[in-house]
């Protein structure tokens, strides 16, 4: 439903990770096909213009990086979907160009501006104090539709007042009039009498927002605000009764309701016991704000830039404080930590390492924190509950548990030979194929792959009849992958009816025995799936 990356910025001086794209001219000059491997000169240089080469030295290998991971991140959205994207200046113009090529330029939602530090640069000509994130659709009308106002802040109640004791609860005035420009009609200039008999006209320049046949039916349904006295220029009145559940979200986003660069970096290094991690972090609440704009309670965010993953810490806050059931995968690449910073130092050797290491210390924070509050929430015992009040059940706590995979080839032998290439003396060899050295939980998860099951699912691990085995959310995938099986523990597991089960080729024995567990199972559980690795 969300995807949120924050890519390299084409800096050149980023010292945790390679984010400099940059070429030397001579290895640009044999990419472009100016020179050959020699150094020679393809053709006349001075027929060309040499500023249009020197630009796509720099930026022609961002782009090449960051254009499939786009296109496959448009494959992977829901239709209402969307694609959030944090760059700076180097490359915003680009990335709106790319984008809009990929996603389609309707389905360009915008650029919000992040207020990332609020401290003064004197070292640089100007001090850069925001950073952009670009967002695109899947479809601009399905988002539309699917998008979320941000809640109420308090000030933003504090505004409404009843000082004419309205029936319908507290209000605030607007204005009434607006600029008059081309297309305004002419029946939105009148005048308009006051209670107290003072004549009052558009001031100059503007117009009514309304005709006087609508105005007349506001001022019948009580909605014009003439001032206390009644003779103040007319304004319209908004009841927060009326008002929508939140407001639209801007795209402006200042430190203050979103934290900036610093404040994230401090409460990383709080998290782990004063240890800079991580020298840029985004902070929790600009990335909590996206997820409140463009998600709902069961939805799956992805972040294939995770970095320190606070991705996935805001998805667990956020459950938390809305009961929600977001999941989140966090892709990274083992990318080498400084060694000479303190994140090194302090054990950790590369960057999804620490990525790993915040999920763990931020889910024990959120949950104790989600604990304290149930405590506090919980009614004393001896209370009187009312007797029309219904007992619900208690919230369940949120879910902060997470899986770590990694890409690796296939659990099964490569096989190089055609089968009349295989020597009698080299069958043994090719009797098991499986690697060696590979566990259970390689083959299972290689299973889950294969069969395009949920890698997130609940797994539990049993022993019957002395094998250990794996039960995949509950009975939907039953695996034993153990050398040898036994008719017991097949007629045991059979007996459980499970949806699907997959065995170990190997362990068999021999065709008879493999025909038999076939049979087992048609007759004691006929709408199982028997399967072999």
């Amino acid at each position: 439903k969300m995807i949120y990356i924050d890519p390299p910025y084409n800096t050149g001086n980023d010292f945790i990770y390679d984010d400099d794209f940059s070429m030397s001219r001579g290895d640009y000059d044999k990419l472009s096909g100016d020179r050959d491997e020699e150094g020679n000169a393809m053709f006349d240089a001075e027929k060309w213009k040499q500023n249009s080469s020197a630009n796509g030295r720099f930026h022609s290998e961002w782009l090449s990086m960051i254009y499939p991971r786009l296109k496959l991140a448009r494959n992977l959205l829901d239709e209402k979907g969307s694609v959030w994207i944090s760059c700076d200046d180097h490359e915003i113009d680009n990335l709106i160009k790319i984008g809009q090529e990929i996603f389609g330029g309707a389905n360009y939602v915008g650029s919000f501006i992040w207020e990332k530090r609020t401290t003064r640069e004197n070292r640089r000509v100007f001090s850069v104090n925001h950073d952009f994130i670009v967002c695109f659709s899947k479809d601009f009308a399905t988002f539309e539709s699917a998008r979320n106002l941000l809640p109420r802040p308090d000030t933003h109640d504090q505004r409404f007042t009843n000082s004419d004791s309205d029936p319908r609860g507290v209000w605030q005035s607007v204005s009434l009039n607006a600029q008059a420009g081309p297309g305004r009609r002419k029946e939105q200039f009148f005048t308009i009498t006051t209670p107290s008999g003072r004549e009052v006209d558009p001031p100059p320049g503007r117009c009514w927002i309304v005709v006087r046949k609508r105005f007349d039916e506001l001022v019948a349904d009580g909605r014009i605000w003439f001032g206390e006295g009644g003779n103040n220029v007319p304004r319209v009145k908004t009841f927060l009764s009326e008002s929508p559940d939140g407001i639209t979200p801007h795209t402006l986003w200042n430190s203050g309701e979103v934290g900036t660069t610093d404040s994230a970096k401090r409460a990383l290094t709080a998290l782990f016991g004063n240890v800079v991690a991580f020298d840029t972090p985004k902070s929790l609440d600009l990335i909590a704000r996206m997820l409140h704009i463009s998600t709902e309670k069961q939805d799956l965010i992805l972040d294939f830039f995770s970095g320190s993953a606070t991705t996935a810490h805001a998805v667990m806050q956020l459950n938390a404080e809305d009961g929600g059931k977001r999941r989140h995968i966090m892709v990274q690449l083992p990318e080498p930590c400084d060694e000479k910073s303190e994140a090194f130092k302090a054990g950790y050797k590369t960057i999804a390492e620490i990525g790993k290491e915040r999920i763990r210390r931020a889910g024990k924070k959120i949950l104790a924190e989600w604990q304290t509050k149930q405590a506090k929430e919980k009614p004393a015992q001896g209370d009187l509950l009312h007797p029309s009040s219904p007992i619900s059940d208690p919230p369940s706590p949120p879910d902060i548990g997470f899986r770590v995979l990694k890409i690796d080839d296939s659990n099964m032998k490569d096989v190089y030979y055609a089968p009349d290439e295989v020597k009698q003396s080299d069958l043994l060899a090719h009797a098991d194929n499986l690697k060696k050295g590979r566990t259970h939980e390689d083959l299972l998860f290689q299973v889950l792959v294969d069969w395009g099951v949920d890698l997130a699912l609940p797994i539990t691990r049993e022993s019957v009849a002395g094998n250990t085995i794996f039960f995949v959310d509950g009975n939907a995938l039953v695996a034993c992958f153990e050398p040898q099986i036994s008719e017991e523990l097949v007629q045991n597991l059979a007996k459980r009816q499970p949806m699907r089960v997959v065995f170990r080729d190997g362990s068999y024995g021999d065709d008879s025995a493999k025909i038999n567990v076939e049979q087992i199972f048609k007759h004691l559980s006929p709408g199982t799936e028997v399967k072999s690795l």
